[in-house]
């Protein structure tokens, strides 16, 4: 049994816009989830004809392991998952135009540095141990007045 739960109980979101299946470790800078793209899977309203998803759908992947780990340590102090936003990033890119069905994505993201509510992460995902796609993402989790804010509607005055 392992000792975490689903991507889906450490995110603020839910089905079908959860990416990613497992996780597979979360330390104090850096966590690994996976997920497998096949048609009876969570990728599986995103898939193509041919059953791949789209290499473009892998910054979300990077960014929800990101969210996994934000996730879990909230857990750790009893926190339900707050919302995170993406920033940017740099030096995004994939090796390949989709990622194959049936292929094991391993995504993988190390904190490289964190304050507040900003932080910058080295992500990468891997198929079969093979580096597949990278990026350095910079993320901001809003505190809940600024989440307030963002999505208030306002009329012009």
């Amino acid at each position: 049994m392992s000792r975490y739960h689903t991507a889906e109980y450490y995110l603020p979101h839910a089905s079908p816009m959860v990416l990613l299946e497992w996780v597979l470790e979360v330390g104090e800078e850096h966590a690994q989830c996976a997920v497998t793209v096949r048609p009876d899977g969570v990728l599986a309203p995103f898939l193509d004809v041919q059953g791949a998803l789209p290499g473009w759908y892998g910054i979300e992947l990077m960014a929800q392991a990101i969210g996994v780990w934000s996730g879990w340590h909230g857990r750790q102090a009893a926190q339900q998952p707050r919302l995170g936003m993406l920033l940017g990033g740099r030096a995004i890119h994939c090796e390949l135009p989709v990622f194959p069905a049936g292929s094991e994505l391993r995504v993988s993201v190390q904190q490289l540095l964190k304050d507040e509510k900003l932080a910058s992460f080295e992500c990468e995902i891997s198929i079969d141990n093979v580096r597949v796609a990278q990026g350095r993402l910079n993320t901001y989790q809003p505190d809940k007045q600024e989440i307030i804010q963002l999505t208030t509607l306002r009329g012009n005055a």
